[in-house]
């Protein structure tokens, strides 16, 4: 039997059959499979990185178990199928926090390795892989193999950032970071270019562990960029315990109608969202959670963009070419087919240990796009000939429109990180690249 399984950005459609994974010690039962698997966490991934259209999944949430954590040291060891938010639930009230994060925090430990994601400190911590010390990895030829820097590290180095095509990741060992409070002290600052935000970027980076901006992608002129721009730090002193009450995060109970993100309502949010700050500078400590996930707290949100879903556009440029940013904003603005959740970031110049993971030093912009038939496409084509030319890239996790071309261009050791793929995992995503 098939299930229609979906990535966060529902599209595309894709129809799976499942085999579960539950005890790291089981081996992998891909009895009666003549076709490929592929190992599938919570499913945040936005594009195709983690299906595999009509052959078989195998869901890790199973794998959900603590193994040990020296509260002293900050050394975390737990199954690949525990969540981010898992981790934090545990690790917090004992004064730690997760090296780097996502802006969701209902990704799994695999899923995070898998994709080699970053987050709002990247310029000075690097990639969540970067803190991963080490993995058992699970392949299906039957072979156990414990993967680090120095134990096996041609296998670490593709699974990080691999995209779950090197095998099943059964647990994992991460380096936390300290923290004496659960609040975060922050700075938010409204700006009116992308001049202001390079400005804003240079002199917070200098003093905060966090830095981020939201953009009204849909301003042109010398409004071209505006935004706000939000830099932080972990409080020097607190509560470490959740004092939160009461009912969980709100939800979107149904699909919405898709003409209820247009041009004029995404217009309006933005104008809104720019105008809700009154003062320019704004600093206040608010609790870690609306700082880095603001968007958890509404359940099943990516059902605001309807039955027919959404694509994220996400790209890296080198600050030398940094100018490509306003030609990408600029083409947006013009298309009408704006994003209300455009993110803006500059990358540091700590190396991961992905062989093919996506960030690098430089700009890095996302958006979020309702599909709007042809006229998204041929955008996003728009935007891949800005980002080519660039020299720029696109990141894996967040795509479901790259050219084969693009991803081989943008990944030049994409067949050197293909002889470590195992022989029976393979992904939607990885046959659209390498058209196999």
């Amino acid at each position: 039997m098939t299930t229609e399984i979906e990535s966060w950005g529902r599209y595309p459609k894709a129809q799976h059959r499942l085999r579960p994974h539950h005890w790291p010690g089981d081996r992998l039962n891909l009895d009666g499979i003549d076709t490929s698997v592929l190992p599938f966490g919570l499913g945040r991934s936005y594009g195709d990185v983690c299906l595999n259209d009509g052959q078989w999944l195998i869901p890790t949430r199973g794998l959900n178990r603590f193994i040990s954590l020296d509260v002293d040291a900050g050394v975390l060891r737990c199954e690949a199928g525990v969540s981010l938010a898992e981790i934090l639930e545990v690790i917090v009230p004992h004064g730690w926090f997760l090296p780097v994060t996502p802006g969701t925090k209902y990704v799994t430990v695999g899923g995070a390795i898998a994709n080699d994601v970053h987050g709002k400190n990247h310029h000075r911590a690097g990639t969540f892989g970067r803190h991963v010390s080490q993995f058992e990895l699970l392949r299906s030829e039957g072979d156990r193999l414990v993967c680090s820097e120095d134990s096996n590290p041609e296998l670490y180095a593709a699974t990080v950032g691999g995209m779950g095509l090197t095998g099943l990741i059964t647990w994992a060992e991460i380096k936390l970071t300290k923290i004496s409070s659960r609040m975060i002290s922050q700075t938010a600052t409204k700006f009116g270019s992308l001049g202001d935000f390079s400005s804003l970027s240079e002199e917070f980076e200098q003093s905060c562990d966090y830095t981020v901006a939201w953009i009204d992608c849909l301003a042109k002129g010398k409004s071209l960029g505006r935004g706000i721009f939000m830099a932080g730090n972990h409080a020097s002193g607190g509560e470490l315990s959740s004092s939160k009450k009461g009912a969980g995060p709100a939800g979107v109970p149904v699909d919405f109608p898709g003409f209820a993100l247009n041009r004029l309502s995404i217009k309006a949010f933005n104008m809104l969202y720019y105008g809700k700050q009154f003062k320019k500078v704004v600093r206040n400590e608010i609790d870690y959670e609306p700082f880095f996930y603001p968007l958890d707290a509404v359940q099943n949100w990516n059902r605001i963009y309807g039955k027919r879903g959404f694509l994220q556009y996400q790209c890296v440029v080198p600050h030398e070419n940094a100018t490509a940013i306003a030609d990408i904003l600029g083409r947006i603005a013009a298309s009408g087919l704006g994003s209300f959740l455009a993110v803006l970031k500059v990358m540091g110049d700590v190396p991961s240990p992905g062989m093919i993971s996506f960030p690098r030093s430089g700009v890095t912009l996302a958006l979020d796009f309702p599909i709007k038939g042809d006229r998204t496409f041929k955008l996003f084509k728009t935007l891949d000939e800005i980002v080519r030319a660039a020299n720029g890239r696109l990141y894996s996790a967040k795509d479901a429109c790259m050219s084969a071309e693009d991803f081989q261009a943008y990944y030049p050791n994409w067949n050197e990180f293909a002889t470590h793929i195992d022989p029976k995992f393979s992904s939607s995503f990885w046959r659209r690249v390498t058209r196999k």
